[in-house]
């Protein structure tokens, strides 16, 4: 899909703008005499912009670990884990 890019001035008609936000579902750039200048996008979309983040956050820190060693089996974790809450 090709992101959506409108002009500054587009900005006055805040309805049509936040129509446009809802219905792409991606963020839409606002230029600025030809120029990238803001990036505007539903809260949902922003909030889900968030979680993918986090995502990837948590799988860089558990590459990491996988890289430096810092491992256990699977069976023994989950061993460790039913003794430890009695189940």
């Amino acid at each position: 899909m090709m992101p959506k890019i409108v002009p500054i001035r587009e900005l006055k008609n805040t309805n049509n703008i936040a129509e446009l936000c809802h219905s792409t579902n991606e963020p839409i750039f606002v230029t600025k005499n030809g120029y990238g200048e803001l990036v505007v996008m539903s809260m949902e979309t922003y909030e889900e912009q968030l979680r993918r983040l986090e995502l990837y956050q948590e799988l860089a820190i558990s590459e990491s670990q996988f890289a430096e060693g810092k491992t256990k089996d699977a069976r023994k974790a989950l061993s460790d884990v039913r003794a430890k809450y009695g189940l």
